[in-house]
């Protein structure tokens, strides 16, 4: 008999705070989403790119710009590059509405329990949000306006767009934004150049590019270009004989600069 009470009692406990979520909820988006910006901006959206002087030959004279980029149209990112930032980044991309429920719900978990954030929760898209629209400054506030930009984003913009203005905004290290920038300052090879350790390596730069940057430390960048090569077996992404070539090839990056092929010093 006391154990039924205690049932309903935590019955009822649970019924009514998921009402008092859902009005917390409610009024949380009625008072943010009106200061939220227009989604239409990205679709107008114009990438700063370093200016590049030509001569009449189009061989390059100079480059001049703090910003390495070049952008790319989805279509002609390699599917494995795709793939290896799926499987660092956010393997659920393709099927989730801008937001990680569970991923969320573990890291709330974990805040409470311990009262420090070891994981990450943001998908693909709040990270277009927040590179796009936000400040880099840590709190509730700004997280919870990234989440509603996220699912605004998924509501106006197809997938494809939104990996498009991903993977040539994110910052990847040594001055270069994007993937395509990333592919030469590292490796000196345009997207379909690049093997599947060197792609690998190039997504893992996003969670800390300073931290697994493989030139100044290419130990930690080895650990996690392995991870992300694992996790992409584990995906289905790659063959597990391609998983273990990729994963006996040595780190090769160096820094490459801009290719100035004609001596214009003087101009």
């Amino acid at each position: 008999m006391i154990l039924r009470r205690i049932g309903r009692f935590l019955v009822y406990l649970f019924f009514l705070g998921s009402i008092a979520m859902a009005v917390l909820a409610t009024v949380i988006y009625l008072r943010i989403e009106p200061q939220l910006p227009s989604i239409e901006v990205l679709r107008e959206v114009q990438l700063q790119e370093p200016l590049r002087i030509f001569s009449r030959d189009r061989r390059i004279l100079a480059e001049f710009g703090d910003k390495r980029r070049t952008p790319v149209k989805i279509d002609e990112v390699p599917q494995t590059l795709i793939h290896a930032f799926l499987a660092a980044e956010d393997d659920h991309f393709f099927d989730h509405s801008g937001i990680d429920v569970p991923g969320l719900m573990s890291a709330a978990v974990e805040l409470v329990l311990t009262g420090k954030k070891r994981r990450g929760a943001s998908t693909i898209t709040m990270q277009v949000a927040r590179n796009f629209f936000l400040s880099p400054e840590k709190t509730y506030t700004r997280k919870i306006k990234e989440i509603l930009l996220a699912m605004k984003i998924e509501r106006e913009m197809s997938k494809e767009e939104i990996l498009a203005l991903y993977l040539n905004k994110i910052y990847l290290g040594q001055r270069s934004y994007g993937v395509a920038a990333a592919a030469k300052v590292y490796y000196g090879k345009t997207l379909s150049e690049l093997t599947l350790a060197e792609t690998a390596m190039i997504a893992g730069l996003p969670k800390a590019p300073s931290r697994y940057n493989p030139i100044i430390n290419p130990e930690r960048a080895l650990i996690r270009r392995d991870h992300i090569i694992r996790r992409m077996e584990q995906l289905g992404y790659i063959t597990q004989e391609e998983y273990q070539m990729a994963r006996a090839e040595p780190v090769t990056a160096e820094l490459h600069r801009p290719n100035v092929s004609a001596d214009a010093r003087y101009v």
